[in-house]
């Protein structure tokens, strides 16, 4: 995964890319729950090939996965 996902502070605002390009996780993400198919996704954006999709939906699970969350408790 980190082979395809990159941050760099340098790179719309240190934001999770797709290696080598400036399209966000998060614009992946977001289209997939859109609607859009994988196919959809690769004609829109040559530049990436499927591993490029599988590797941003495996960083958005791993992100979760690790998330805190914290309740508050009330009296």
């Amino acid at each position: 995964m980190t082979e395809r996902i990159e941050i760099d502070p340098n790179v719309m605002l240190g934001k999770p890319v797709i290696r080598g390009t400036r399209l966000p996780v998060e614009l992946i993400v977001r289209k997939l729950s859109e609607g859009a198919t994988e196919a959809d996704i690769l004609d829109a954006y040559p530049r990436l090939v499927m591993e490029d999709i599988r590797a941003a939906l495996a960083y958005a699970a791993d992100l979760l996965a690790h998330e805190v969350i914290i309740l508050e408790q009330t009296s």
